[in-house]
C-alpha cells in the first residue's frame, strides 16, 4: 500500500525528471526541480514545471515553499507564499496531478530559471478539521488551481 510520495507525471516519464528529495538526514523539505528553462520577466509570475505529482493520505496535504536561497540568488519568489497540494490533487483528470511552481520575479531583470535547478521545497504534512465538519462529497475535477471549480 502506498501511503506517502512522488511519482512521474503522464507525458514526462522520457524527460529526466529528478524525483524529489530531502538533502540531508535532518531536512524537512523535499527539493522541487524545474523540469525546463524558463525565463521570467520583470513582474511577471510564471508556472515552472515540475514533471511530478505527490500521492498522499487522505488526511494530509504537501505544502510548497520556496528555497530559502532563491530569492537572493535569482530575484523570484513564490507569487502565492505556500502552495497547497491537497491529497486529490493526485491523478486529476486535467492534469494528473502535475505540481506547478508559481514564481514571480519581483527583480528589474529577467531570471532565468534552467532545467535542474532546485526551485522550491514540498513538506508533508497532516491537517484538521473542526468538530461540525460537514464533508463535501465533490470530486476534483480539474488541476492547478481548480477547488473552487468542483463539480
Amino acid at each position: 500500500m502506498k501511503i506517502r510520495g512522488f511519482e512521474i507525471c503522464r507525458g514526462y516519464e522520457s524527460s529526466q525528471v529528478s524525483l524529489p528529495k530531502r538533502q540531508t538526514i535532518h531536512s524537512a523539505g523535499y527539493d522541487l526541480e524545474a523540469i525546463e528553462t524558463v525565463e521570467i520577466k520583470p513582474n511577471e509570475v510564471k508556472l515552472v514545471k515540475t514533471g511530478i505529482k505527490a500521492y498522499m493520505l487522505d488526511d494530509e496535504v504537501l505544502k510548497i515553499y520556496i528555497r530559502s536561497s532563491i530569492p537572493n540568488k535569482k530575484g523570484v519568489n513564490l507569487a502565492n507564499n505556500v502552495g497547497i497540494i491537497d491529497s486529490d490533487y493526485y491523478n486529476n483528470e486535467q492534469n494528473d496531478g502535475h505540481i506547478l511552481i508559481p514564481l514571480y520575479n519581483f527583480s528589474k531583470q529577467m531570471v532565468i530559471i534552467n532545467k535542474g535547478d532546485k526551485i522550491a521545497q514540498g513538506i508533508f504534512e497532516k491537517y484538521l478539521v473542526i468538530d461540525n465538519d460537514i464533508p463535501n462529497n465533490q470530486v476534483r475535477k480539474g488541476g492547478f488551481g481548480s477547488s473552487n471549480k468542483i463539480k
